[in-house]
């Protein structure tokens, strides 16, 4: 099986790649962000449901978020930023020192909506809570990895500048990214649905 995955993956990748170029959204075309989250979905149903899905997602969940420009991004990543200083003060405030901004390290969580991130066991957990709650279950997710990576002094003493807080971030500790810890400081964080609107 494994030496047939690299031939299988990349002939029922390509069917969904044509068909997002032709059918998705003829203004955007085909995002390569959506890629991982093709290969997520393709993994779980046959192309055609897996194209149908990302259909659905992109336009449900994920909406605006592969426009040219990325304006939707950019809001959501000011959200981000606003949730951030409330739910973790010593971080926000580590990051403004260091002109770290949410487009720098958040992009790749958001638009790949965080397949490219998070460990398969956690991966699969937060997805069944973004396909019932929606985009607001990324912004939780990221606030957990950003307190976590960030959160300890130590941590944010050592990342003494905006290459160094980065190289934290794309490379957040193991364990903040495992399922239990992920979920259950998700489920920690105390904010509501106003909290999600434009803090």
């Amino acid at each position: 099986m494994l030496n047939k995955w690299e031939e299988f993956m990349s002939k029922n990748y390509k069917k969904v790649r044509e068909r997002c170029r032709k059918v998705l959204n003829p203004k955007v075309g085909y995002f390569q962000a959506q890629a991982p989250v093709a290969a997520f979905l393709l993994m779980h149903m046959p192309a055609v449901q897996a194209f149908w899905c990302l259909v659905s997602i992109s336009d449900k969940y994920l909406s605006g978020y592969y426009n040219p420009g990325l304006e939707v991004l950019q809001r959501d990543g000011d959200i981000l930023h606003a949730l951030l200083r409330r739910t973790a003060p010593a971080v926000h405030r580590h990051l403004v020192k260091h002109k770290v901004e949410p487009v720098l390290y958040a992009t790749e969580w958001f638009l790949c909506a965080l397949t490219r991130t998070l460990p398969w066991d956690s991966l699969l957990r937060v997805w069944d809570c973004f396909l019932c709650e929606g985009v607001k279950v990324l912004f939780k997710a990221a606030l957990v990895i950003l307190a976590g990576a960030l959160g300890p002094a130590k941590v944010r003493k050592r990342a003494c500048g905006l290459c160094e807080t980065l190289e934290v971030l794309r490379h957040p500790p193991e364990a903040i990214l495992a399922e239990d810890y992920l979920m259950y400081h998700m489920t920690r964080l105390g904010l509501t649905e106003e909290d999600f609107d434009g803090s």
